[in-house]
């Protein structure tokens, strides 16, 4: 364990909240970085612990009981069950789970950050994987966002993952997603083609009202429309010409039709239902599914048409919308 750190707020320090004290008075530490030491009840102020929201009286002793510094991210090994959907000596197609990171990121503590993915799950089952995405990503040639179900290709090896990646660079790869969304698409069938950026203000979502931007193509094609006791839905294929982070979810809810269960743009975190005799309803995870792809074997150019249906989850979801 590292050496506590202790530093004396001044008197001039009062009313400054805690984070900002220490993001101001320790090297090398972001403020989302004070801000999860203190969700851990690492930090103290005169011996006790607090909120990140605390605002400083002054003249106080703040002291930090753990490492500034997180531990480096990592891939390991570890059995955790996969749905292999197919497999030969140079690739695999695998059905992820939603909730399941493809790679070691984001987690408020270093055991969240670095364990469970499908990168550990992968090198658990196959030993060794492809070195091109890098030492954090072996094997993975293209992502699905963490709370996303569906499939997902792994190379075994560099041959295989630069075939793949060149397959993918050229939308040689088609890939086709089942989405849920709030309210009635007005088309039967359209395209979006609003380009990407990141949000300037919430750097965790993307955004289609920035001037500049990366080109993306969606396609989407209504499946069935539902009227229920939580209002109204729609049920897509969307079909992509880009892949660009979030692309279905913000294209989608650029048109006020947000992806039900991603609350980051815009779904409600609780879906009320229009009658007081109905309970409101739920989904822990994005109503999106990635159900099928096509594309060539790297190797040999064997055309590969894989698919998997709706998880459990989202087909009780369903079930649930439309039971009389």
């Amino acid at each position: 364990m590292s050496k506590p750190i202790t530093i004396q707020a001044k008197a001039e320090d009062a009313g400054k909240r805690v984070d900002q004290f220490l993001a101001a008075h320790l090297a090398d530490i972001s403020r989302a970085r004070v801000q999860e030491l203190i969700d851990r009840s690492k930090v103290e102020v005169d011996g006790k612990v607090l909120k990140r929201s605390y605002r400083l009286r002054g003249n106080e002793m703040v002291t930090v009981l753990d490492s500034t510094e997180r531990t480096p991210l990592r891939a390991i090994a570890e059995e955790i069950a996969l749905d292999i959907v197919y497999e030969d000596p140079d690739m695999a197609v695998i059905n992820k789970p939603a909730g399941m990171m493809v790679h070691a990121g984001a987690g408020a503590t270093d055991e969240a950050r670095n364990r469970g993915t499908l990168v550990n799950a992968l090198l658990h089952r196959f030993g060794t994987l492809s070195g091109v995405g890098g030492e954090l990503r072996p094997g993975i040639v293209h992502r699905l966002d963490r709370f996303t179900s569906g499939l997902i290709v792994v190379a075994k090896h560099d041959r295989a993952h630069r075939k793949l990646a060149a397959q993918f660079a050229g939308r040689r790869v088609h890939k086709t997603y089942i989405a849920l969304v709030h309210g009635w698409l007005k088309q039967d069938k359209g395209t979006i083609s609003s380009a990407i950026s990141r949000d300037r203000l919430r750097r965790t979502r993307m955004t289609t009202r920035r001037q500049s931007g990366r080109e993306a193509v969606t396609h989407y094609r209504v499946l069935k429309r539902m009227q229920s006791d939580w209002g109204r839905f729609s049920l897509a294929e969307v079909k992509i010409e880009t892949g660009r982070t979030h692309q279905i979810r913000v294209h989608l809810s650029s048109l006020g039709h947000p992806v039900v269960g991603d609350t980051l743009y815009g779904a409600p975190r609780e879906i009320k239902a229009a009658r007081s005799s109905v309970n409101s309803i739920s989904l822990p995870r994005n109503f999106l599914h990635a159900a099928a792809i096509e594309l060539e074997q790297p190797l040999t150019g064997q055309p590969l048409v894989l698919e998997r249906p709706l998880p459990p989850e989202l087909q009780e979801f369903l079930s649930r919308l439309t039971a009389e």
